[in-house]
């Protein structure tokens, strides 16, 4: 009989209506605060899971994920290439010059990063074919001193395609009259948007024709490398590099935008404990709440312990109660939580439609919507913290009622 004490009492308490409708109220704020707190959690952490997944895949697309360089006196690309592409966690390969310079077209003058690639494999490691808005990365083959420009850069020059611009690199050119410095007319081929920064300060020409500028004869600065992971990419490099009879400069992507990177994960961070301390409060009222049950029961409890029940039992009794309350709002705050976050920017966008309000304005963002990335491990970490954050909270209210003393319950019940 009593095996199943604890089981049938405490969920039969949870059902049951009291006398003391307060009681009632704090559970159900308890088992609200959970819910809500789950549910905010799982949706606000693939909100930031998609704003890092844009960003990974827009300016790490375009940004090599490690580079082999030995600036301006590589002329050994093919042999590392070569290598590279024998590593089994390299995926793409492909020589460049990149240099800062200017921009001059229309009487405006813009500072920017020239990069000199190869049109036949830069596909290999930069979304840059696939996001050409305007002509294609074919044709800086076929026209000779081409360049292929940012839709910002553009807007900002008052170019399009079929438009000159003049690139001007820091090296001087020495003659007669004076000293000044190397520039060259470009036809403008195309056009790219990748919704970052880099729309606005790349331009992208024909690597020979950039090595043409700077004098190089034939030489490049590096090769770039694309791996199949990220956060390996140095020690990919590296392994790379041990391997080439040469020393060369490794460099990867956190160089750059390692502090980006950073900061978003310490954001997440950050969000994500604010956010579970909603929890913690509901977490609170659980205790609360069956603080003043045991309270309003203990004639019942005494009872029960007339009746052979044991400290073990009573103290079971009240932790499946708070238990049950728990996993009620878990369970619904996730299953919320995940339809929240794969119907997020559905209903904001509704919410744009119908309201005629903006939420991310695309000049000012690098987009316009509301992305989100759903990871069930995120939903595993938020539900078991909130179901053992709801098994604590019943642990003190449990064990207050299984210490009290029959005979004192008793004594000042009529």
């Amino acid at each position: 009989m009593f095996h199943s004490l604890p089981f049938y009492i405490g969920l039969r308490y949870l059902r049951a209506k009291r006398r003391n409708h307060f009681i009632s109220f704090i559970s159900a704020l308890s088992m609200a605060g959970l819910t809500l707190g789950v549910m905010v959690l799982i949706i606000v952490l693939s909100v930031m899971n998609g704003f890092d997944q844009e960003m990974r895949n827009r300016i790490l697309g375009m940004v090599p994920h490690a580079t082999i360089s030995l600036p301006g006196e590589m002329r050994t690309q093919q042999e590392i290439i070569d290598k590279a592409l024998e590593h089994p966690l390299v995926v793409g390969a492909s020589e460049y010059i990149e240099t800062q310079g200017m921009v001059v077209a229309n009487d405006n003058t813009r500072g920017a990063l020239l990069s000199g690639v190869n049109p036949d494999t830069v596909g290999t490691v930069s979304i840059l074919p696939e996001n050409m808005i305007a002509g294609d990365i074919s044709d800086l083959s076929d026209t000779p001193f081409s360049a292929i420009v940012g839709s910002t850069l553009a807007r900002i020059l008052g170019v399009g395609v079929g438009d000159k611009i003049t690139l001007i690199v820091p090296e001087m050119s020495v003659n007669i009259a004076s000293i000044q410095p190397r520039f060259k007319r470009f036809e403008v081929v195309g056009l790219f948007e990748v919704g970052a920064e880099l729309d606005a300060n790349l331009v992208v020409t024909h690597i020979d024709d950039l090595g043409k500028l700077m004098l190089y004869g034939g030489a490049v600065d590096g090769v770039q490398l694309k791996t199949t992971d990220l956060f390996k990419a140095r020690q990919i490099a590296l392994e790379v590099g041990r391997k080439l009879t040469d020393i060369y400069y490794v460099g990867d992507w956190t160089r750059t935008q390692g502090n980006l990177f950073q900061a978003i994960q310490l954001e997440k961070r950050l969000v994500g404990l604010l956010l579970f301390m909603i929890i913690a409060v509901a977490g609170f009222n659980t205790v609360s709440s069956l603080v003043m049950l045991v309270t309003d029961k203990q004639a019942e409890i005494a009872v029960l312990r007339t009746l052979g029940a044991t400290k073990r039992q009573i103290l079971s009794i009240f932790m499946v109660q708070g238990t049950a309350i728990g996993l009620i709002g878990i369970t619904v705050g996730v299953v919320l939580g995940v339809i929240g976050a794969l119907t997020i920017a559905d209903i904001l966008s509704w919410i744009e439609n119908t309201f005629n309000i903006q939420f991310l304005n695309a000049n000012v963002y690098f987009i316009s919507y509301i992305p989100s990335e759903l990871k069930w491990s995120d939903v595993t970490i938020i539900a078991s913290a909130s179901f053992l954050i709801s098994v604590l909270s019943t642990i003190y209210p449990a064990w207050k009622a299984s210490r009290i003393s029959p005979a004192e319950a008793l004594r000042y019940e009529s």
